[in-house]
């Protein structure tokens, strides 16, 4: 299975927007969203069956048996997160499940436990979409995502899939990089944006896989615009399209539908892009 995975190094570019588009142009048979803290890309493609739900545990947390507990205060004393109350309840929102407490409780009234830090959600009609929503809170995110793909990959037999990456370069996003054929970086003409995208193609460049960059809004800030292209001409990146800001798309995606569902500019922009992305990724073969 052929992987391209669409990135963008902040929120807000419009990366979903395009990974949609993608979907919808290829007429993707397996495609997975691995922003697992804000998924969203299940509003637009609209599957047809209810998913799969699995619980998906992270770390595992401590708790303490109050019946063993002697009350001596050295778990609270110890525990660098302030986790645990003078009443001896753990609040599972702070605590990071170093396993310190439960080490030095003289009394074995303390164990780890695992933890549900999340869903995992796969929908199976007549494409396989894998998804998850990590819980308020909770950690692992990195290694949810890695369940994600796995989801992906062990229930479709497809030639090649769309996953929509998370914004930024921590975990989740080195755990989306990870095996994918090809990176498609959104990149926004702003400050942030510019600084931003420098930050996430130098993430993936240590994992060697091919990347190329695209524009979105284009035309909000032709300075910015031209700093991108430069960059991307000094570092050897291909800049394969640019796309206008175009208030019809803002519709469609406000009306719960992809940019191609609609005639307006940004359609056909990003038909462009996507075209030379396929190319791209065939010419590796």
């Amino acid at each position: 299975m052929k992987q391209l995975l669409i990135l963008s190094g902040k929120g807000g570019t419009g990366k979903t927007t395009v990974a949609s588009a993608f979907v919808k142009l290829s007429e993707a048979k397996a495609y997975a969203d691995c922003d697992v803290d804000a998924p969203n890309l299940h509003l637009v493609t609209k599957c047809k069956s209810s998913p799969e739900i699995n619980d998906y545990y992270g770390m595992k947390k401590a708790e303490i048996d109050t019946i063993k507990c002697i009350g001596c205060g050295l778990c609270i004393e110890n525990c660098s997160f302030d986790a645990i109350s003078k009443n001896f309840i753990i609040n599972s929102y702070e605590c990071e499940g170093c396993g310190v407490c439960e080490y030095i409780c003289p009394s074995s009234a303390i164990t780890m436990k695992d933890f549900k830090a999340g869903d995992l959600m796969l929908y199976k009609d007549d494409v396989v979409f894998s998804t998850a929503e990590l819980n308020m809170g909770s950690g692992n995110s990195g290694k949810l995502v890695s369940e994600v793909k796995k989801q992906l990959r062990d229930n479709s037999k497809a030639d090649f899939a769309v996953i929509d990456g998370s914004p930024g370069i921590g975990c989740p996003v080195i755990a989306s990089i990870s095996g994918v054929n090809m990176i498609l970086i959104v990149a926004e003409p702003s400050v942030s944006g510019l600084s931003d995208m420098k930050r996430i193609i130098e993430t993936a460049r240590t994992f060697k896989t091919k990347t190329a960059v695209c524009i979105n809004k284009y035309d909000i800030n032709e300075e910015i615009t031209d700093k991108i292209k430069r960059y991307c001409k000094n570092y050897n990146i291909e800049l394969i399209g640019k796309i206008p800001y175009d208030i019809k798309a803002v519709e469609a995606i406000n009306d719960g539908v992809t940019i191609v569902d609609i005639d307006c500019a940004a359609k056909r922009a990003v038909q462009e892009v996507y075209n030379n992305t396929i190319k791209i990724l065939n010419d590796q073969e």
